[in-house]
């Protein structure tokens, strides 16, 4: 697939990354030679120096003959002419644009071939507010990733000493939990891949993902860890973008404050959230935690666009009593650093933002991505269509599809009369046109394989 990437910053850059070394020829854009230099020095792609929008630029790119167009500069404005560019001078098929401004996002009237010709809309911040919400929801999670509409997670979470099923073979499991239906989709000890089978020792620190409903979400904890009690008070550092959001989002539920340096913003905040106390300071000042009780806070999220004060307030926060602490970090080298010591959890927004993202560049009919492991695993929900002959997967029990090495399928979705209903995986489940499979790949760069797995054959047609 031949796809244009505008922006070479964090978003774009990393795209790059996990689309080079799969087959796509890329062409990378941006005013920022530097940058762009880096990139190809790294990778093996195409670079353009230049202003993203201008049609002779995007010609230079290969735009006349590109596939998808992916505009993920940090200005709404340049992403937006972009798409029109290229639909009107050069009728790209697929157009991809980051829209952060909350304005735009609400008329979606806007977003369509008769106005501004955007097929696909991504908000970064939007995505991170709501991967933050889940994490607050299921209270001891590492991950929580929605599949089918929310009705399957997949949950990773530490087993910790005193785990019912700490030191026990996985098989147990379904003797502890006879009513409750699970499937363990991989296991990373010390950093280290395992593919689970039922003679597989759960071992104390392991970080297990799990495929279950969200009914059963805590059911399974249990089994891995000591439940942690529900979260009540939210302190979150920093008022943009993200921030905000979050606030929106959780102060009709929660006791939220927000902690934001300039004056003129919490005067906005204030008059956009109903429920939320907003208070002008700095989160490093320890006079002002302690002030407004840190020891009382369940979990403080430094959410600001400046790692290494996200790092520092973080800190701060959890030796002054903060129960959990969650952490925006922007560059990647500081996640694996920092998470695991005084940071309970370090937040990518990157890697949150390229599971969208490759949703629309994998073939195959892909509802759902999520890269996970800094983009070394992925999880796919993907669509069985095509019978018995055409298929290599409609018709056939899960024991006998051949699939890759490190693939495991987790759960089926299916479509029923009376609504969706989750399958957990098991040898014997057949599986139907029009399932929708929920796979964890150890490794991604067997994701052609499971492309290739599920075409159609042309007997179908």
């Amino acid at each position: 697939m031949k796809i244009i990437i505008l922006g070479a910053g964090q978003v774009g850059g990393s795209l790059a990354e996990h689309l080079a070394g799969e087959l796509n020829d890329i062409t990378v854009v941006d005013t920022d030679e530097g940058r762009l230099r880096e990139l190809r020095d790294r990778l093996d792609i195409g670079v353009v120096a230049g202003p993203a929008a201008h049609p002779d630029i995007l010609i230079q790119a290969g735009i006349e003959d590109a596939d998808m167009l992916v505009a993920v500069t940090s200005d709404d404005e340049i992403n937006m002419v972009a798409c029109q560019v290229a639909y009107s001078l050069f009728k790209t098929p697929t157009k991809i644009a980051r829209v952060r401004a909350t304005s735009y996002q609400n008329h979606h009237q806007l977003f369509d071939s008769g106005a501004i010709p955007i097929d696909v809309l991504i908000s970064p911040e939007q995505l991170v507010s709501e991967y933050i919400f889940r994490l607050i929801e299921q209270p001891g999670t590492l991950q929580v990733l929605d599949f089918a509409s929310g009705k399957v997670q997949l949950v990773a979470v530490k087993a910790y000493h005193g785990g019912p099923l700490v030191g026990h073979e996985l098989r147990f499991l379904r003797e502890h939990m006879p009513s409750v239906d699970t499937r363990v989709a991989a296991i990373y000890r010390r950093n280290r891949a395992i593919m689970p089978t039922g003679s597989t020792v759960i071992e104390a620190d392991d970080e297990v993902f799990f495929i279950a409903t969200r009914a059963n979400i805590r059911a399974v904890m249990s089994e891995l860890r000591r439940l942690e009690v529900a979260y009540n008070r939210i302190t979150i550092a920093g008022g943009g973008n993200i921030g905000f959001r979050l606030a929106k989002m959780l102060e009709n539920q929660y006791k939220v404050r927000v902690i934001e340096y300039n004056k003129q913003r919490c005067i906005k905040l204030s008059e956009m959230l109903q429920r939320t106390v907003v208070l002008e300071g700095s989160a490093s000042d320890k006079a002002l935690l302690i002030e407004e009780g840190i020891e009382d806070t369940d979990v403080f999220l430094a959410l600001t666009n400046d790692d290494e004060a996200n790092i520092m307030s973080s800190m701060l926060a959890k030796r002054l009593g903060a129960r959990k602490v969650m952490t925006l970090i922007n560059n990647p080298a500081y996640v694996d650093v920092v998470q695991g010591g005084d940071i309970d959890i370090a937040i990518s927004p990157q890697t949150t933002t390229i599971g969208s993202l490759l949703t629309h560049v994998r073939r195959g009919d892909i509802v759902n991505v999520h890269s996970l492991r800094r983009g070394a695993a992925e999880a796919i929900e993907i669509i069985a269509h095509g019978d018995a002959k055409s298929s290599k997967v409609v018709g056939r029990c899960l024991e006998d599809i051949d699939l890759p090495e490190g693939a495991n399928i987790g759960a089926i979705v299916r479509e029923t009369p009376d609504g969706s209903e989750v399958l957990i995986a098991h040898d014997n489940l057949v599986v139907q046109s029009g399932d929708h499979l929920i796979i964890f790949l150890l490794q991604k760069k067997h994701i052609r394989d499971i492309e290739k797995l599920f075409q159609v054959g042309f007997s179908f047609f």
